[in-house]
């Protein structure tokens, strides 16, 4: 039953008022140091510096004043002097004069543009370059930015003075700043400790070593993270308000530092008087400031901040609303180009967020996103707050995501969360919250599109943040609930029961640190319901899912009224109760749960992505219900919910397609004359294709569409029930041989849309071009890979999804064009037979469970003709499939994965990429035995209603055509060799038509639609032989194989090409490709089923992959002969699929391809192909000169193998060696 789970947590506000020192305190340039380039040789006499001259200066009149420049090496020369910025003044502009007085250059130096929050920045070098006309070597010049924090100051060069003691910890203050040495700021620290403690409270300078050592404590927590000098530096700041007066204009800005302090010692240890002290500090603060007072922005964001933070603790909404308030004031006040603009916008976009978490508000959101944007692109590359501003932007994209489920905004996310974790420092104290919200998105995306490697990365993240949670730290509880989420997925995978006990641990202990009223309480309160009613489920102890009822139910009651995951919270509590039910039966249970699910349902009214889930939620309890009282009303109910949940315009595809699934199945079970069951499927049908669409990798897309293997053959099976063929034929169509179809449509002719508009069939091109590309990609994140590698590899996934997105509107575009309205829109009945080809039958097999029905089309025919398979079922087809699979193994010709050898040796090596070992036979059943199956049971029944009749061999009429399109596990059976071989009744299919195979009915008319005239350069045939290709057993025959090819190309004038082993690489070999319209290959072949873009033919230079193929403008591509072993077996779990290397060629543009079923003897494939090029040849078309032309490949193949029948005997292991090769496309 689907569940919801939620509680991202995230570093939060920017506290960008730190260190407030009332703007009094001046900032000076120092240590300016000025160095020529190292990499030019040049005579360091030739560049003598002696002065910098700066104009703008206080108290010069505006004339330009004059700092002497110390040579201390051949390269550098040195400022030993600070200078005073004046107030308003962000640069100064420099010249650069030599020995001579001469100006030389001209360069500006500005202050380093950091929030006051970063003042432990305040110290770092800036460095810039510049050239100058005394000589071509480039100067660098470097300088550092400090304030001093002393009580008063005076103009000029000398250091400012003040209390010794005041000064000499400033000088220490002044070091940690330039070297970064903690050891300096612990000195400052003692230095002003020392003096306090042996200082009469009335001293003059008590004040100011007060504010001073707050100020370095307060730095000292945000370096080292020791949580005893927050505390101290909060008492330092409170001693220092009790020195000064209510007029002082000192008081705001201790008031200030005191109330940061306050919240940032809350967001740890989450004591409520701490932030409501912090409030009324800040208040008072920004109350007594001056109004145009340049610290006055600064502090109402403290004080914004200060807000959210109590909001998020007690919930209460009028903190949030004021907080959003005084965030827009800050903003208002600020120019742009101000230094704390970014972090100021980030604090509202933080609270526009918080409030959305509450009420589900999308105006607040987008504002929210629109303010996290701006302040990243405003803030510097290297910023030490970067950071923060991805963190920020990160959580805005996720809460959005769980709103409207929308894909691009769960990418979004990811990326702004690992780039916030890659800039995060070691040690930094808000680091484990960045990784558990990194940890709460991958998980997000997880329960979108199950890809397990999320979930593992979920995992990572969330045990880093808890190990790395400072003891006490509030946001703990947080991250152990996210923890303890990711752990219950994952467990709903492997089965561990480590893994839900490890969850519920680590969920029960976030509930017992919650402080009382916390906001998030309810949340963590229904994820532990979540986690116990899961292991109940695994486990059946009834007291996990009583106690999971009581949390989830706790939940509920906590929730504010109007609360935004409020109908989470319910619908969590309603699968609880429907889990008790099923185990109890108690009719109380699953009434409460259909009541409080019904309660969810309506608050997702209005747009919500959740709403597929309570709806489907809502089903499962009526469902229930109907199964234990089989009320039919509960029945309906059920249904209704279900196509509810599947028609819903929000959420994503995997949330409605389970529930389109039991909307079709329920309607065919139980209501089988219902209207329901057309358009159940049809959506079930629809919202797989947009599971496993463009935006996946194809790999992706063949995991996904594994579990739903076999809906096309399920709703086809319905079709015939209802005598609806035509729609049977639409199914399977469509929900078949997905991946390849895609790629069909990708490289579909844009010629009528170009006709309307060139320019958008232009740019249509180019996305699916770039969409091909994407969707092949090899490379795949995994947990242990470092973090940039990560950060680019999503980089690309996020590409690929806008890829996806632009050509989804690209198409729409499109069809509104009139006329073009159904531009690449998935086929009705007539369409796809609109384009058969002339003569022959296409007859397509459909296999489920206990039915197995068959569909013949030939052009002409307005209607399919249904034929009922009555003596045939699923079950006889994977038996004969497993029968086939012992006596390919007994035979030394089925194993994958070692080197081949044909047991007892007679035989030539074959030519899979494996070893085969051979087994003894099992049991009584043989090949003969499955072919008489399929004869008896499929082929000749097919034959008989298509009226066809058999031909004697003496007879010189050639054959009919007929293509078979089986489904499910027909398609690892020979269908084209089924018969009778024994005794004196021997007939076979091959007595009646020439047999060849397709995918899918639309693959073959794609082949028929592109049977343009080749080029007549191109016309020709290259063929290669590979016969010791590395790390495989060598195949001599194919070098024999090749010659007698050419040789007989030769004789009969054709036009071709003969390269072996070295003298052609797989590299070399594509540009044969694009340029021979047809090819051999006679090799070692390695097919992927799980990767089949990998699959791929072995050479002695590399190897040619099928990825690397279909990459190529093979417009020319005609027939491709494919000598190699298994290039047209499939996957079983992806039967319908058609994941071999045959379909692959076809895909990439070839018209017909020859390959094998399983492995072929080096003995008997040449012959094979001697045969077959044989019979092509001498039955070509008169007048065609040298051109190769592969159209007569199905029948050339037919007498190749029928010869090579008539040379064996009608043993098991001799018919193993014809039956294999098998012909593909039109």
């Amino acid at each position: 039953m689907p569940r919801a789970t939620y509680g991202l947590e995230v570093e939060g506000q920017e506290l960008i008022s730190s260190i407030d020192d009332g703007g009094d305190s001046p900032l000076y340039i120092t240590d300016i140091a000025l160095d020529r380039d190292e990499t030019y040789d040049e005579a360091p006499q030739s560049a003598g510096l002696a002065k910098l001259s700066i104009v703008g200066l206080p108290g010069t009149g505006g004339q330009a004043k004059d700092f002497t420049l110390f040579k201390v090496s051949s390269r550098r020369w040195e400022l030993r002097t600070s200078i005073e910025l004046p107030p308003g003044v962000d640069a100064l502009d420099c010249v650069v004069k030599c020995d001579d007085g001469e100006d030389i250059g001209l360069v500006t130096l500005d202050r380093i543009r950091y929030e006051d929050s970063e003042r432990l920045l305040t110290g770092q070098r800036s460095r810039r370059g510049f050239e100058t006309i005394l000589t071509q070597s480039p100067f660098f010049i470097s300088w550092a930015t400090k304030r001093t924090y002393s009580e008063s100051t005076v103009d000029g060069e000398e250091r400012p003075q003040t209390d010794d003691a005041v000064q000499i910890s400033n000088d220490y203050y002044d070091r940690f700043m330039a070297s970064g040495q903690a050891s300096e700021l612990s000195r400052a620290i003692s230095t002003l400790e020392d003096a306090l403690n042996g200082s009469p409270d009335n001293d003059a300078n008590h004040l100011a070593a007060l504010k001073c050592l707050g100020c370095f404590l307060q730095t000292r927590f945000q370096v080292m993270g020791d949580f005893d000098d927050l505390t101290e530096a909060i008492s330092s700041y409170r001693s220092a308000v009790g020195y000064i007066l209510e007029d002082d204009p000192k008081l705001p800005s201790v008031l200030a530092n005191l109330g940061y302090c306050l919240t940032s010692r809350f967001q740890r240890n989450g004591h409520l008087q701490d932030i409501t002290e912090a409030i009324l500090v800040l208040e008072r603060a920004a109350r007594i400031s001056s109004e145009g007072h340049g610290k006055l922005p600064t502090r109402l964001s403290t004080l914004g901040n200060a807000l959210q933070c109590r909001f998020e603790h007690s919930g209460n909404l009028q903190d949030i609303v004021e907080a959003i308030s005084v965030h827009r004031k800050a903003v208002s006040l600020v120019s742009e180009g101000h230094a704390a603009l970014p972090a100021m916008l980030s604090n509202l976009g933080n609270s526009l967020e918080a409030r959305f978490e509450r009420t589900g508000d999308l105006p607040d959101i987008s504002e929210a996103i629109s303010a996290q944007k701006k302040a990243l692109s405003l803030t510097p590359k290297g910023h030490q707050s970067l950071h923060l501003r991805y963190t920020c932007l990160g959580t805005a994209f996720y809460l959005r995501f769980s709103r409207t489920g929308d894909a691009q905004d769960i990418a979004e996310a990811i990326s702004a969360f690992q780039r916030a974790v890659s800039l995060t420092p070691e040690g930094y104290v808000g680091l484990p919250s960045c990784l558990s919200s990194l940890g709460n998105v991958f998980q997000a995306r997880f329960e979108r599109t199950g890809d397990l490697q999320d979930n593992a990365e979920a995992i990572s993240a969330q045990r880093r943040a808890v190990e790395l949670a400072p003891e006490g730290h509030a946001d703990l509880p947080s991250w152990l609930n996210s923890l303890g989420n990711a752990l219950d997925s994952r467990f709903v995978d492997t089965g561990d029961l480590d893994e839900i006990s490890e969850a519920i641990t680590a969920q029960r202990r976030a509930v017992a640190l919650a402080p009382e009223g916390h906001a998030d309480l309810p949340t963590w309160l229904s994820n532990l319901g979540n986690s116990l009613d899961t292991r109940f489920e695994a486990t059946g102890n009834l007291e996990d899912n009583t106690e999971a009822i009581s949390a989830q139910q706790k939940a509920v009651d906590l929730a504010p009224e109007g609360h935004a995951e409020l109908h989470v919270w319910l619908n969590n509590l309603g699968v609880s109760l429907c889990s008790r039910f099923e185990r109890t039966s108690d009719l109380g249970d699953i009434s409460e749960a259909i009541s409080v699910q019904q309660r969810a349902v309506n608050i997702t009214e209005g747009g919500h992505a959740d709403q597929p889930t309570c709806f489907t939620s809502l089903a499962d309890s009526w469902q229930a219900r109907f199964v234990s009282t089989g009320a039919l009303e509960d029945l309906d109910q059920s249904i209704r919910h279900y196509r509810s949940a599947a028609l819903c315009a929000f959420g994503t595809p995997q949330s409605k397609l389970e529930p389109a699934l039991q909307w079709a199945r329920l309607s065919y079970r139980h209501r089988t004359s219902s209207p329901d069951i057309i358009p159940a499927f049809d959506t079930a049908i629809r919202t797989v294709a947009l599971i496993a669409g463009l935006e996946q990798t194809v790999h992706r897309r063949y995991s996904l569409l594994q579990q739903y293997s076999v809906l096309p053959l399920e709703a086809a099976a319905a079709a015939f029930q209802l005598e609806r063929p035509d729609k049977a034929l639409e199914w399977l169509e469509q929900g078949r041989c997905l991946v390849w179809g895609q790629l069909t449509i990708l490289r579909s002719p844009l010629d009528t849309a170009r006709l309307y508009d060139p320019a958008l069939a232009e740019r249509l091109m180019s996305v699916s071009k770039q969409l091909e590309s994407a969707g092949s990609t090899a490379r795949e994140s995994h947990t242990n890979m470092p973090l940039s590698d990560k950060i680019l590899l999503e980089d690309d996934a996020g590409n690929h999804l806008r890829l996806a997105r632009e050509w989804d509107e690209l198409l729409t575009q499109v069809r509104s064009i009139p006329g073009l309205e159904d531009f690449l829109r998935p086929l009705g009945y007539s369409s796809i037979v609109e384009h058969l080809p002339a003569t022959g039958t296409v007859v397509v097999i459909n296999v489920y469970e206990d039915r197995c029905d068959a569909i013949a089309v030939l052009a002409g025919s307005d209607e399919p003709l249904h034929i009922p398979l009555p003596n045939f079922t699923s079950k006889k087809a994977k038996g004969y499939r497993d029968t086939l699979n012992i006596q390919l193994q007994s035979q030394g010709l089925r194993d994958r994965g070692r080197e081949l050898q044909v047991e007892g040796g007679s035989d030539a090596p074959g030519r899979a990429f494996g070893f085969y070992q051979g087994k003894r036979t099992r049991g009584g059943d043989g090949v003969h035995t499955v072919l008489e199956g399929l004869w008896s049971g499929v082929v000749k029944p097919v034959l008989d209603a298509l009226e066809l009749s058999k031909r004697s061999r003496s007879s010189t009429e050639a054959l009919p055509r007929l293509w078979w399109c089986p489904t499910g596990p027909l398609s690892f059976l020979p269908i084209h060799a089924a018969g009778v071989y024994g005794g004196l009744g021997t007939e076979s299919v091959m007595d009646y038509v020439v047999s060849s195979y397709s995918p899918t009915v639309t693959a073959l008319t794609n082949r028929v639609i592109q049977d343009r005239p080749i080029n007549e350069e191109a016309a020709r045939l290259f063929v290669t032989s590979q016969p010791k290709a590395p790390g495989t057993a060598p195949i001599p025959g194919t070098t024999k194989e090749v010659e007698s090819i050419y040789n007989q190309a030769i004789r009969h004038n054709i036009n071709a090409l003969r390269l072996e082993g070295d003298a052609v690489s797989a590299e070399g070999c594509l540009t044969y490709m694009e340029g021979y319209s047809g090819i051999h290959f006679a090799c070692h072949a390695s097919q992927n089923a799980a990767r089949p873009l990998r699959s791929r033919f072995l050479f002695h230079e590399g190897h040619l992959d099928l990825g690397t193929i279909m990459q190529r403008d093979l417009k020319n591509a005609d027939l491709a002969f494919l000598s190699a072993c298994q290039t047209s077996t499939g996957e079983e779990t992806l039967s319908d699929e058609a994941v071999h290397l045959a379909a692959g060629m076809l895909a990439a543009g070839y018209r017909r391809v020859v390959a094998t079923m399983w492995a072929i003897g080096d003995q008997h494939a040449p012959q094979v192909a001697e045969d077959f090029y044989q019979y092509l040849w001498s039955h070509r078309e008169e007048g065609i000169g040298s051109r190769f032309d592969g159209t007569l490949s199905a029948y050339a193949l037919h007498h190749a193998t029928q010869q090579l029948r008539k040379r064996l005997d009608n043993s098991d292991k001799s018919l193993l060696a014809w039956i294999p090769y098998v012909h593909f496309g039109y």
